[in-house]
């Protein structure tokens, strides 16, 4: 086997050719990947990669389109699942099954449509189908990637607590505005926000009339801001609450990270799937952006050019006109 020079490739403009569908691919990883194609020295691998990608760019032209393969890049976060005692934070997992879910239609429509894709359901069919991961997410995460009430007993309680003594810190702040407001103790504006807390706007005259604590005043010192005694003892409960929440949210990621974790090879062959795939797809746009054909390979080294364009040129000309 002769292997092709770097001088040759220059020479083809290989690389600009490479750069030209990494252009076409839809995720980063998939543009990197693109850059780093090297010329094929196995005949029977040169020839599924050239059949993967005719029967993708075929998908353009027949009823049966390619469904939706873009994912995140799930790259670091299966490094840090390999890492011992760490855990995923709940953004990773909302990306972990909707990669999962996207590889498990794709894998359903290969299946469906071999007859049309039979290269790229050979290639689908390394991949295992499995939904006890993304079953596993959807139990503690919701759609918009936050962890669900009901994630654990505990939390639900929690939370139930949490929005029983808001309501108090609401109730009892209205309550001291009310009652100083009627004492003309107040401000025009009444009240404030000071450290992410509510405050009430006190005329600085009236300040040692007001019960709570003082979180600071207006540049010219006319106002005193302060959080009734009532609100701040409620806060300090809403302040534990949180804290206990945060623990128990710890606890569940670290639960369903454990879960994943001896599924990161999986994860990892699914995520390599949708890469080859990003890369397919940019080799078909870019195939039928000049109406390429498949090519005959001939084993003696000879080589027949009809109606051949210069690929660079071609696309060049035809944005020219």
């Amino acid at each position: 086997m002769i292997s092709i020079t770097d001088k040759t490739l220059q020479d083809l403009e290989f690389n600009t050719v490479l750069q030209t569908i990494s252009e076409r691919c839809n995720t980063e990883i998939g543009k990197q990947k693109a850059i780093e194609i090297i010329p094929f020295k196995d005949k029977e691998v040169l020839m599924n990669a050239l059949l993967q990608t005719s029967e993708y760019l075929s998908s353009f032209s027949n009823n049966n389109a390619i469904p939706n393969h873009g994912f995140d890049n799930l790259t670091n976060d299966l490094k840090f699942l390999s890492i011992e005692d760490s855990f995923l934070e709940v953004g990773s997992f909302r990306k972990i099954a909707t990669l999962s879910e996207t590889v498990n239609v794709l894998l359903l429509f290969f299946k469906k449509f071999h007859d049309y894709y039979p290269k790229l359901n050979e290639k689908a069919a390394q991949v295992e189908y499995t939904k006890f991961i993304i079953q596993k997410i959807d139990e503690v995460v919701d759609k918009y990637g936050e962890i669900k009430d009901n994630a654990s007993p505990d939390l639900i309680n929690i939370r139930r607590d949490m929005n029983l003594v808001r309501g108090k810190v609401n109730q009892s702040f209205g309550q001291a505005m009310s009652q100083y407001n009627s004492l003309g103790y107040l401000d025009d504006i009444k009240e404030s926000f000071v450290q992410n807390r509510r405050v009430l706007a006190v005329l600085s005259m009236y300040r040692r009339k007001v019960k709570g604590s003082i979180l600071g005043s207006s540049k010219t010192g006319s106002i005193a801001y302060i959080e009734p005694e009532a609100t701040l003892n409620y806060s300090r409960e809403l302040s534990n609450l949180e804290y206990e929440e945060k623990e128990e949210v710890i606890r569940i990621l670290k639960e369903v990270t454990n879960f994943i974790r001896p599924f990161s090879g999986l994860l990892q062959d699914s995520q390599s799937f949708l890469l080859e795939l990003d890369v397919i797809s940019a080799k078909a746009k870019y195939a039928k952006s000049m109406n390429a054909i498949l090519p005959e390979i001939s084993e003696d080294r000879s080589m027949v050019l009809r109606e051949a364009y210069h690929p660079l040129l071609f696309l060049s000309n035809q944005k020219n006109k």
